[in-house]
């Protein structure tokens, strides 16, 4: 993680963007890779662009950030950072496991299938008696 303090040089720009790279991205992010001698990103990544120009790039998986080392960038990685928080926050709300939608349905934890089959478990009452 980047720390800024009072000393971090500040990037002069009128406006910041903030997305998800596109495929149309991938030769930037090789060029943007090469300079800050780091390997690409592979898979999603998000993006900090000015002026259409990529200044930095964090992968949404594993991986260190990549950014342009002629320019500074260490604010635009902490928002990177930022951003990419936020949206593993709002993904696992959004997105839960099978366990904690079962749990919420069900008001327990799920039982496995062998249970069932085995004639235990809250399904055990509607099956038919054979």
């Amino acid at each position: 993680m980047f720390r800024i303090t009072a000393q971090t040089p500040s990037l002069q720009m009128s406006t910041v963007t903030v997305r998800h790279a596109s495929p149309g991205d991938e030769s930037a992010l090789i060029r943007l890779a090469a300079l800050d001698s780091a390997r690409p990103p592979h898979g999603s990544a998000l993006i900090a662009e000015s002026d259409a120009h990529i200044l930095a790039a964090l992968p949404m998986g594993a991986g260190r950030p990549i950014a342009d080392p002629f320019v500074p960038t260490a604010e635009l990685v902490a928002l990177l950072q930022l951003r990419a928080s936020q949206l593993g926050d709002r993904d696992a709300q959004a997105f839960p496991g099978l366990r904690h939608r079962m749990r919420a349905l069900f008001g327990h934890h799920p039982v496995s299938r062998h249970a069932c089959r085995a004639g235990a478990g809250p399904y055990a009452a509607r099956r038919p008696a054979v």
